[in-house]
This record gives C-alpha cells, structure tokens and sequence, in this order.
C-alpha cells in the first residue's frame, strides 16, 4: 500500500523563497488609471526585493523591466504572461509542504464566483510551471475553485476562513461545507477549520475573503478590524465577528489574544460608493510586514499595532490608496512562495 505524503499548510511569517506580483496594463480593469496604480505596485517590489527574491508577471516584460530597473538583478525575475487583472493572492499557486517538500496547488480561479473574466488569469501558474520558474517544485491541480484570500493558516493545522466565500454558490455549488472542509483537509493538510459567519467590507468583490478581515499573526495571535463607530453600515456585523472570534480556541484551548485594528476614515470613490479600506490586507514577509496605509488619520495607529504583533520586524507602510478604487489591496496583489 502507498504511504499518504503528510502535508502542511505554512504560515505566512515561515521563511519564504519569493513573493509573485502581475502587474497591472493598459488592458485590464487599471487601463484608465494606470499611471496613477503603477508606482504602488514598484513601491511593493521594491521593498520586498530588500528582503528576499520577487516574481513580476507582465504583459509587457521589456516595459516592466524599465520600471524596476533600481532593483538588483539577483533580486528580480520578470515574466511575460497574458492576464486579466492584477490579483496574484487569488490566481498564484499555494504552497503547501508535502512530506517537508514544497508542492504547488493550482487551484481554479474563477473572478470570485463569475463576477469577473479570468480565464488568462486561471492559466498563469501553470505557464509559469511549464517555464521552469519554479524550478523543480512540482504542481498539482487543486480539484476545486479557491482563492488565496479566502485562506488563514498558523502552520499547524488550523484554518481560518469565511463561510460566505467558500460556500458561495457560484464557486463550488456541488460541495456541502461538510465536504469543502474535506477537501481543505485533503489538500492542505489542515486538521481543523474555524468558520466565520459574519464581517464584510462595502465595495468588496471577493465575497468576504478573510485576509480583509482577520490575520493570523502568530499561532495564539489574531489581527482583526473592528469597527466602533455604531452608525456605521458595518457595526453589527464586525461585532458578531469579534464575538466569534473570543469564542475560538486554540489547538491547547487557549482563547487567542485577539488585536483589534483600527477602523480607516471611510474612503469613497468619485461615483460616492465606499471603497474597502481594511489594515487587515497587510503582507508578512522575511524580516518585514508591508502594511496598507490610506492616507487617513489612523495609519501611523495601525502601523504600531501591526508593530506589535511582529516584534523583530520592519513595519513598512506602503500607500495603497489607489489599489483599493479598484476593491483590493496590498496582501491582495501579492502571493508568497517557499522552500
């Protein structure tokens, strides 16, 4: 009989290899304001390059390269690849361990329930495969629809997610939750999965991903925002978050230490809809969390409390105030890689 390979999910503060970014072109849904989007995106690469290697798919490779032309060589691997959009957390591939070996899960990438055309988008892991640019890590289909929002792991097993995402109906309509679970189980290796009910932004495309609402930040630790402004749209259902989440236990019973971020000014886009400014998309990498900032008051606020939970980390704000005209934001556009 066939020994079962053991598979673990890592946690996104593990040691990683590099972290994926698809830019954005005059194509896709940035066509009308892509100089304004293009230096957010070089401010990205550029700090994670100080830390460890970055991965740009392009449409146009030549054109990309002159922008990142600061960055060390060594540093910087650009690809030319068709695309959609610029959301790599939810068409990069996921790694998990395999036997203590890197495996690459290309799961499929659908526009978050067929809100959006993603057909180029849902190729590009398999491309970048057949390329070489994962070296000799191996790929294998993930077997259901699945977005890396949607996913939180503290690298022992636990799984934090929504069920307004994985049970959406335009994503994997022939699975019950009881049986969603059994793939995650299967495919992550992940033994245990903590539902939330309730939270999400306006102006959010993704179906409540959880990486807009609440992070993992060490295995006892959970970063989350928390809205205290009663009048807002919000209030209630972050509140019946917060409250799932002092219910929580983790693997040994403990209640986590849960740290509320702060609620930005509401930002709004020229038509008046709110757009989904959140502290929670931030992006943990070797030695540095970039943090989203929005040019509102309580940036500097939330860039000392993400401070607190990575002790021996640089906490980099990156200005993603115009990522978010388009419903994402800083973790949104990035994808990590290890081993």
């Amino acid at each position: 009989m066939t020994k079962t390979a053991l598979r673990r999910f890592p946690a996104e503060w593990e040691p990683q290899s590099m972290v994926q970014f698809t830019f954005p072109h005059a194509d896709s849904d940035w066509g009308p304001m892509l100089d304004e989007v293009l230096p957010c995106f070089v401010a990205c690469v550029e700090a994670v390059s100080r830390f460890e290697h970055v991965l740009v798919v392009a449409r146009n490779r030549a054109t990309t390269m002159a922008l990142l032309q600061e960055i060390p060589a060594d540093r910087l691997t650009v690809v030319a690849c068709p695309s959609n959009d610029t959301w790599a957390r939810d068409h990069g591939a996921i790694t998990v361990y395999s036997d203590g070996k890197p495996l690459l899960l290309d799961f499929v990438f659908n526009g978050w329930g067929l809100k959006f055309a993603a057909n180029k988008d849902n190729l590009i892991t398999k491309a970048l495969h057949t390329w070489g640019i994962f070296g000799q890590v191996p790929l294998e289909h993930g077997g259901m629809v699945l977005e890396g929002g949607a996913l939180e792991t503290d690298g022992t097993g636990t799984l934090l997610t929504t069920s307004e995402c994985l049970l959406s109906p335009n994503r994997n309509p022939h699975l019950s939750a009881g049986e969603v679970e059994e793939v995650l189980k299967a495919r992550l290796g992940i033994d245990r999965v903590l539902w939330l009910d309730n939270g999400y932004l306006a102006g959010d495309d993704t179906d409540s991903h959880i990486d807009t609402l609440a992070r993992f930040c060490a295995v006892d630790t959970i970063a989350y925002v928390k809205c205290p402004d009663e009048e807002d749209e919000h209030y209630t259902e972050l509140q019946l978050m917060e409250q799932a989440l002092t219910e929580f236990r983790t693997r040994d019973g403990q209640p986590y230490r849960l740290v509320p971020l702060p609620w930005p000014t509401a930002c709004f886009a020229a038509d008046g809809h709110r757009l989904p400014a959140t502290y929670a998309n931030f992006l943990i990498i070797n030695g540095a969390v970039l943090v989203p900032t929005y040019n509102v008051p309580e940036d500097e606020e939330a860039l000392r409390v993400i401070g607190t939970c990575f002790p021996g980390r640089e906490i980099i704000g990156i200005n993603c105030r115009t990522l978010i005209e388009q419903h994402g934001s800083l973790h949104c556009i990035s994808m990590q890689y290890y081993g």
